[in-house]
């Protein structure tokens, strides 16, 4: 009997087996960190791309910085390809210098930008420092149009993949854990890197890079439920004495000496730790992502026995495959927080659209970067919100509390030879909307520049301008048609020349792209020369009133050396009125007018093609104000208009028509070499007589080598004409003023 109980006890105990063998297994929760480190962050890619390949489904991440921004797109449903794709094609230049395109800016904007090597807050008699080199805003936009398929998730858990960052209170000193929200925003903020990018303001806090309190977030990542952990460490180990030489390296030590202590302490809640070898790039090696992409696909290898275990065969793993959508916005209201200094109208007139806009993500970006280029806002946020009727535009803007900036640059050209430019501007001095500068050029010839503006966005906008600039150069124009020089038998002559202008207008964006406008001037023009003998010296001394009218449009995404982009632009004035010092004032209009347009070749060389005209009508012109041609690197004004192969003002007319074309060759980044060909027919009633249809009467060409530097561009150009028996080189430094 007891042999018989035993024998169906066995049996039993053997069922029992074979029915737990039967039960399927638990499938083990897997959680990826993925740590900060800037460019090093590349390497997490490499590591999500050994996972695929495995057939690791993963249930959990959690990143900071970096690891934020990767971990995150993977979370929103693309795959590590995709990613690598993404990164591959973002210029990472622009991106930290949060780059905004030329043509975004206002025709005001862009002189401002084209004029200052340097630009400091001014307050309350302090000079400051900027607050960080970028907004981070090119980053933000990117980040927003990438994450449009799930841009009305709010709750991170509910993504493809369940998902949280880690950002940092900058004014408390703790960590944050974003794990609701707008993504691209919270994304932004756990990778802001201190100074480098401005601090992003979430539910009242402001937030910081999450790698200086939390840069590897292991255990929020086990409290969402993972069961496995595996981490990726791209941040730096310390470095020894031979690696600190210089004070940079020191500071970056000492901050991340806490970082890496509390490191060794996370690495025992990690179950496979991936620590890809990239100690030979830094975290601003961009450059070089491809090479950081293969070492995390590497590091990951080594870890390929532990990572195999964690596949589940009875379920096949299916590979994220995140299908673009068209980014099309129905943005059916704009949402603007309440501003002291700017109008909505403003805001409006910026971003180029209202309510009820179809508009796509570019259209977004231009608007976004439109109000970043004015610089009035330290801080721009927005979210997308999903409405009733379409898609809810949030704009959160912080105005800037700096209002004053001192700016300077310098500059040297044969003209007006050297100077430095010191300029101080102020914003809201009056009015909302409203800015004023006063530019002052010191050096061989003292000039100043006054701008007062204000912009009402798509409504009439108002300014007024004065100017004045003098310059003295031996010169084969005598500004008289070539009578003194006739009467005095001289090929040049030693000249003296001022000019004062004041001007208001009337200007507003036609068709958001041309700018129109309408306005009035007075002007006073000085002309003499101390070498004349018994000659009088002074021939020009005349006041002059005028009304003048004006149509352009500037899409070049540099105004040296474009890439792309096309320019018109077309103005007239009408002389109403002189003082007459000559006693041969009669009315008179000019007309004159330029387009361009820009082709790139192989992204390195570039063909710039540019052709103006000008015409003088009514009764007889003052020859003071005919077109002059010659020279080249300074900054023209009135009528003087550059020309190689001939030196600065050298032929004049009433009248003239002239082509310029520009092959340009970047041979090394902001290195350009470059060849021209200008061509022109010059002379009094050029368009009455036909003969701007003739064989151009001047030509000139020119070679030369141009470095974009700090300051601006620094020239040099050697120039010819056939028709000369000597050629001219020209020098120029810095932006033109």
């Amino acid at each position: 009997m007891k042999k018989y109980i035993s024998v169906l006890l066995c049996l039993f105990l053997l069922q029992m087996v074979e029915a737990q063998d039967t039960i399927p297994k638990k499938r083990l929760k897997i959680g990826l960190v993925l740590s900060g480190g800037g460019a090093k962050g590349f390497a997490h890619i490499g590591v999500l791309k050994a996972l695929e390949k495995a057939g690791i489904k993963i249930d959990y991440i959690g990143g900071t910085s970096m690891g934020a921004v990767v971990g995150g797109l993977y979370a929103s449903g693309y795959n590590a390809s995709q990613i690598d794709s993404i990164f591959y094609n973002t210029n990472f230049d622009e991106l930290l210098q949060d780059y905004i395109p030329r043509s975004s800016k206002s025709f005001y904007e862009k002189r401002n930008d084209e004029m200052y090597a340097l630009s400091l807050p001014f307050n309350k008699l302090k000079i400051g420092i900027p607050i960080s080199l970028s907004k981070g805003m090119y980053n933000y936009n990117l980040l927003s149009k990438l994450t449009h398929k799930v841009r009305n998730i709010t709750d991170f858990n509910k993504l493809p993949i369940p998902f949280l960052c880690v950002a940092t209170d900058i004014e408390k000193g703790e960590p944050v854990v974003l794990k609701n929200g707008y993504l691209a925003q919270a994304m932004l903020a756990s990778s802001a890197f201190p100074s480098l990018f401005s601090p992003v303001e979430i539910d009242g806090k402001l937030l910081i890079d999450g790698g200086v309190v939390n840069n590897y977030p292991a255990e929020e990542v086990r409290k969402m439920g993972a069961d496995i952990i595996i981490g990726v460490d791209v941040q730096d180990d310390l470095k020894d004495r031979k690696s600190l030489k210089d004070a940079t390296r020191i500071l970056v030590q000492i901050t991340n000496l806490d970082m890496i202590k509390k490191m060794k302490e996370k690495i025992k809640i990690t179950d496979i730790y991936i620590k890809p070898d990239i100690s030979n790039y830094g975290v601003i090696s961009f450059d070089e992502g491809q090479e950081i992409i293969k070492k995390g696909e590497e590091a990951a290898m080594l870890q390929i026995e532990a990572i195999n275990k964690l596949a589940d065969p009875s379920q096949p793993y299916i590979l994220n495959n995140f299908k673009v959508q068209k980014d099309t916005l129905q943005i059916k209201s704009i949402d603007i927080n309440k501003l002291d200094n700017y109008t909505r109208a403003y805001i409006i007139g910026k971003l180029q659209f209202k309510n009820d806009s179809k508009i796509t993500y570019e259209n977004l970006k231009t608007g976004i970067n439109n109000i970043n280029a004015t610089q009035n806002f330290s801080r721009i946020s927005y979210i997308i919100e999903e409405g009733k009727e379409g898609d809810i535009l949030r704009l959160n803007l912080t105005e800037n509390p700096i209002k004053t900036f001192l700016k300077f640059g310098l500059h040297y050209d044969g003209l007006y030879k050297s100077a430095i430019l010191a300029n101080i501007t102020q914003k809201k001095i009056l009015f909302k909307n409203d800015v004023a500068s006063f530019d002052l050029g010191l050096g061989d010839n003292i000039r100043y520049n006054f701008d007062y503006y204000i912009d009402n966005g798509f409504y009439w906008s108002f300014g007024i301008k004065s100017r004045y600039n003098t310059f003295n150069r031996n010169v084969s124009s005598d500004f008289k048609n070539g009578e003194l020089l006739t009467q005095l038998g001289l090929n040049s002559i030693n000249i003296d020349f001022s000019d004062l202008t004041n001007q208001a207008y009337l200007q507003t964006v036609f068709i958001q792209k041309f700018l129109i406008g309408v306005g009035i001037e007075y002007k006073h023009l000085n002309i003499k020369s101390e070498n004349l003998g018994t000659v009088s010296q002074t021939f020009e001394n005349s006041d002059y009133g005028n009304v003048f009218g004006y149509l352009k449009f500037d899409s070049f995404d540099n105004k040296l050396f474009p890439k792309k982009g096309w320019l018109f632009s077309g103005d007239i004035q009408s002389f109403l009125y002189s003082s007459n010092y000559t006693n041969d004032f009669h009315r008179f209009s000019i007309a004159k007018g330029e387009i361009g347009f820009v082709k790139s070749f192989h992204k390195k060389v570039t063909l710039k093609v540019q052709s103006e005209a000008g015409i003088t009508f009514g009764s007889d012109s003052v020859h003071f104000f005919d077109f002059v041609l010659g020279g080249y690197g300074f900054n023209a004004i009135n009528n003087v208009k550059h020309f190689y192969g001939y030196d600065f003002l050298s032929i004049s007319a009433d009248s003239y028509i002239k082509s310029c074309f520009t092959l340009d060759y970047e041979i090394y980044k902001k290195n350009h070499i470059n060849f021209a060909a200008n061509y022109a027919n010059l002379e009094d009633d050029l368009f009455k007589n036909g003969n701007w249809l003739t064989k151009p009467k001047y030509n000139g060409y020119a070679i030369g080598y141009a470095l974009e530097s700090a300051v601006g561009p620094i020239e040099v150009k050697y120039t010819w004409s056939p028709e000369l028996n000597k050629g001219y080189t020209f020098f120029s430094v810095g932006f033109w003023f």
